[in-house]
């Protein structure tokens, strides 16, 4: 990966240029099977994609020709790589500068060659950077399950011969969120240089009606973030309240007006942490993929919030409670194509569940969970009472459990699913109470749905006239019952500690699985750093 290097980049596109003449005055544009060509198979790996590419187009080279094409891409290149820092990505000048040089030095065809090779395998490896992120998913935390859709060395080769420079120019996401994004990055690497948000609050209890020097710093913190306007007064007062509210809701907390533990914790955060935040949402936003689909639903883990977009507006958005922080029940992240809804649905027990929490309980007393089916391999209802579950391990516990449809299922009403091998879904559920809490971790990997009947009724009315009466209609027989999805929605189970919302507001939420923590380690490894500034 690229390094740390500081330099210019006025120079360096004066140095660009300057190299790029000499190589167009070095020599006329070499022919196949000639020491040009020899050169580029010295310098790519025999079975890589990029020497197959050469083999394939005759040996002609893309970069060092003398066409107005090929100084362009040149120019191209470098211009992207010096700009490689402005997406988040390692910074890429001692490669440039390193280009420039050999650029300046080739004076024979097989010079030529090597430039050209060496020229495609830094485009193909920075196209790379920006197009699919500078690390893999699964090489950081288990419930990063997504995969990332890549583009092979030839298809980048291909596309900067066919396209030029406008190719390299489309290989970052062309979304408003990420666009918002390398916006915010910006306006945080001006405010940590010009050193962050200044004092910090001490770590106590302010609410309406104190004053004293902890609510001057409150304030004076909140006026610098943009929450609220300048103010001299020593109280905390209505203007006060309004612009702590308005920090809460921009942070995912519950918008009190007063400033507890958790709020001043989240206050006196430092700007170069929520800078560390863009920088991996800009990295996740790379992973997803790049046609989300005119309909999708968006579930952000971090956010505990699942919408519904069409055609980039949020037209439904709902709470949610993800998996639990623990091991064996935090929630992945993926995307799949959601299929179906299931109306009065069994909730057939994973097998993780029943020999990790049932099949004790059962040991001790064969009647426990008696609100629970256990079922045979033909799906026959056991006989508690004829079992001795004792002789029972983990492995070789030969039955299923299931709980029919019913009020208090552990689905709730209607369950919404993408089949997939994680086997997560979302549903509804009878514990409602847990939607009124701050962090909403508490399920056992689904996403459970604070308003599943509301849900329900947006996805139908692509194809019911009227959705709501349909949906009870079949909810009021008591029915299990399948319902296809005529417009099949991709799903989009995401994780942002920082996100721009619809009106431009940035928006910042905890690291409850500290998955973003472990991804800036990842970055950091790979060569990415904040700028040298304090703050």
């Amino acid at each position: 990966m690229f390094s740390v290097f500081r330099t210019s980049t006025s120079i360096l596109f004066t140095a660009c240029f300057a190299a790029t003449a000499s190589i167009a005055n070095t020599a006329s544009e070499p022919a196949p099977n000639t020491a040009f060509q020899m050169a580029i198979a010295e310098h790519t790996p025999r079975a890589s994609q990029i020497a197959e590419f050469y083999r394939t187009n005759g040996f002609s080279p893309i970069w060092v020709g003398e066409t107005a094409e090929h100084t362009q891409r040149r120019a191209a290149l470098i211009k992207a790589m010096s700009r490689a820092q402005l997406h988040g990505l390692p910074q890429a000048n001692p490669t440039i500068s390193s280009l420039l040089e050999k650029m300046e030095a080739a004076r024979s065809s097989r010079d030529l060659g090597a430039v050209e090779a060496e020229l495609s395998r830094v485009f193909v490896e920075y196209a790379d950077l920006l197009y699919t992120g500078a690390i893999r998913p699964g090489t950081v935390d288990d419930g990063l399950v997504r995969t990332v859709a890549r583009r092979s060395a030839t298809e980048h080769l291909q596309g900067l011969s066919t396209q030029g420079a406008a190719y390299l120019e489309q290989l970052a996401p062309q979304t408003p969120q990420y666009r918002a994004l390398m916006k915010q990055k910006l306006a945080l690497e001006a405010l940590v240089d010009q050193g962050g948000w200044g004092v910090t609050v001490p770590v106590s209890k302010l609410e309406f009606g104190d004053t004293g020097p902890s609510v001057v710093k409150l304030r004076n913190r909140l006026v610098v973030m943009g929450y609220m306007k300048p103010s001299a007064s020593p109280s905390f007062d209505n203007a006060l309240l309004e612009g702590l509210r308005a920090f809460q809701t921009a942070h995912g907390l519950e918008p009190d007006g007063v400033a507890g533990k958790g709020t001043i914790t989240e206050l006196n955060r430092p700007a170069s942490d929520r800078l560390k935040a863009v920088y991996v949402a800009l990295e996740r936003e790379r992973w997803l993929p790049r046609e989300r689909g005119e309909r999708h639903i968006l579930v952000n883990q971090a956010d505990f919030s699942a919408k519904i977009v069409d055609d980039g507006q949020v037209t439904f958005e709902t709470r949610t409670v993800i998996g639990k922080n623990t091991h064996d029940r935090r929630s992945p992240e993926f995307s799949d194509v959601m299929e179906h809804m299931v109306i009065n649905p069994s909730w057939y027990v994973p097998r993780s569940i029943i020999t990790k929490e049932y099949l004790p309980k059962l040991k001790a007393n064969p009647n426990a969970v008696g609100h629970i089916q256990i079922t045979d391999s033909r799906g026959r209802q056991v006989n508690r009472g004829a079992v001795d579950f004792n002789q029972f391990t983990a492995r070789s516990f030969p039955f299923a459990m299931r709980q029919p449809p019913s009020k208090s299922n552990a689905l709730g009403l209607v369950k919404f699913m993408f089949p997939n091998k994680y086997n997560i879904y979302l549903h509804d559920t009878p514990q409602k109470s847990l939607f009124s809490r701050e962090v909403r971790a508490f399920s056992h990997g689904c996403i459970r749905l604070a308003q599943p009947f509301e849900f329900a009724y947006a996805l139908l009315a692509k194809q019911e006239e009227d959705p709501k009466a349909f949906f009870h209609r079949v909810l009021k027989s008591g029915k299990e019952t399948k319902v296809n999805l005529e417009q099949k929605v991709p799903v989009h189970l995401i994780y942002r500690t920082a996100y721009v919302g619809p009106k431009g507001k940035v928006q910042y939420r905890r690291d409850v699985y500290d998955r973003d923590r472990k991804i800036w380690e990842a970055l950091q490894k790979a060569g990415v750093v904040l700028p040298d500034v304090q703050g």
